[in-house]
């Protein structure tokens, strides 16, 4: 590819050089652009101005084009797009190991609903949202999209961290952190919604109901009906499990998704945790109705959910992105680790080895999954217009040699701890394992005070 790919502002001033002037030139021995024909640019680089994709092309072109204030060296690395974390619970973080080895209502009921009523209030969800921002930026998460309580809190760390977020204030019948019951979580959630409408921010909003067994169908509707009028997305859990769909089947005949879309839900853009269970019918509802489907292999191994029909969604045409869950119930929020498994599990379980193949899972974790949070026209891959989110993953190390692939080496080989370069909007936020942004700083003394918090509770719990 020697041609430049080009979308720049005309208007900005040339140097003495004759060349346009720009932020960043960012370079890579492999430049994965992730695009629909799946380029790969041997010693490419990437133009960057005002936070923006200017230019794709090979280094030597675009360096003889622009003059740049800052040219970052790819020599060694592979650069792509930063991954998309489709569903998680960061400030969970801060529960991580708390409730291992236990099914996922008892998971849930048993454990992780009472830590959260004793000890969930805006402290904790300020430590771990810091600490769940600090590990997705080392490993090269740079959009994630979340649910759980204060969002505010976490809205407004992210934005001084510079990671671009999908947040809302979960919706939920019971009362729970920040809320006496759904209608005042409701109430702030609109509230939210509206506080962070501005479609230039970093931090975008969404309505957040938790999930069709602990939502009402009048509530859920009423969601729905908030969500189209404002254009938001709804980040919701759906199919999770088999007891889900049974309790579902024997109260309305239909399956959580047959149920959701029997009473028009999705006719908001819906973004879909889990979506483990499901019948043909089910499949087919999901691409007609353009419902982004976050798979979760982590969790869902972890809790024993079951497996997603992941190629069958992929086959009819459905988007697909990867999500970590929470901490409690992975216990990281390594995206590497998500991409590992989605290449493997489905091979095993569907006994078919072209089942999820090594572009299929690296697509999930990047452009497929910009699709499924209905983000594509913001990032997900690198093209000119898209905002400058990206990585560069190091392959230099002895044990990730020969590299004949490099597609098959990120999604085979490659972990966290090779991102050495992670950008968001053009700002470089971590750099050789170190994290750039001072609000990082004193986050260890804050999870320890947090942490004896905790464990004071769970000595102490009746």
């Amino acid at each position: 590819m020697s041609e430049i790919n080009v979308s720049i502002d005309r208007n900005e001033q040339p140097d003495v050089s004759g060349k346009a002037l720009l932020d960043t030139i960012i370079c890579g021995d492999y430049v994965l652009l992730m695009d629909d024909e799946n380029t790969i640019i041997e010693k490419g680089a990437v133009a960057i101005n005002a936070g923006a994709i200017v230019a794709v092309g090979e280094k030597q072109a675009l360096v003889d084009a622009y003059q740049a204030k800052e040219v970052i060296s790819g020599k060694g690395k592979i650069l792509m797009p930063g991954l998309i974390n489709g569903h998680t619970h960061s400030p969970m973080s801060l529960f991580r190991g708390l409730a291992d080895d236990l099914p996922l209502m008892t998971w849930l009921n048993e454990h992780i609903f009472p830590a959260e009523a004793a000890l969930v209030d805006k402290d904790f969800i300020h430590c771990g949202s810091l600490l769940g921002l600090a590990e997705m930026l080392l490993s090269g998460t740079t959009t994630f999209v979340d649910m759980y309580f204060y969002p505010e809190v976490t809205a407004q760390l992210a934005q001084k961290a510079g990671v671009r977020c999908l947040l809302g204030v979960p919706c939920i019948d019971f009362p729970s952190p920040g809320a006496s019951g759904f209608d005042q979580s409701f109430g702030l959630a609109k509230d939210f919604v509206s506080q962070w409408s501005n479609k230039d921010s970093l931090v975008k909003s969404a309505f957040v109901p938790h999930s069709p067994y602990t939502v009402s169908e009048i509530n859920l509707k009423a969601i729905a009906k908030e969500a189209q009028a404002r254009e938001v997305s709804i980040h919701t859990h759906i199919a999770e499990t088999e007891f889900e769909v049974a309790q579902s089947l024997k109260a309305t005949g239909k399956t959580p998704v047959q149920f959701l879309d029997a009473m028009g839900f999705f006719d908001a853009s819906v973004i879909a945790a889990h979506m483990v269970h499901l019948t043909d019918e089910d499949i087919a509802i999901a691409q007609s109705k353009n419902i982004g489907a976050i798979h979760n292999p982590t969790s869902n191994l972890k809790l024993a959910s079951g497996f997603s029909p992941v190629q069958q969604l992929l086959n009819n045409g459905v988007y697909v992105g990867l999500g970590t869950d929470g901490a409690a119930s992975n216990n990281n929020l390594d995206l590497w680790q998500e991409i590992h498994l989605a290449v493997l599990i489905h091979k095993g379980n569907e006994r078919n080895p072209e089942a999820v193949n090594a572009l299929q899972a690296l697509a999930m974790a990047t452009s497929l999954g910009a699709k499924a949070i209905h983000m594509e026209e913001t990032m997900g891959s690198l093209q000119p217009g898209l905002r400058a989110d990206m990585i560069q993953v190091d392959y230099t190390g002895l044990i990730f040699q020969p590299m004949y692939n490099p597609v098959s080496h990120l999604a085979y080989v490659f972990g966290a701890e090779q991102v050495t370069l992670t950008m968001v909007d053009g700002v470089v936020l971590m750099k050789d394992r170190e994290l750039m942004p001072a609000v990082f700083n004193d986050l260890l003394a804050n999870i320890k005070d947090q942490q004896a918090k905790v464990m004071h509770w769970m000595n102490n719990r009746g």
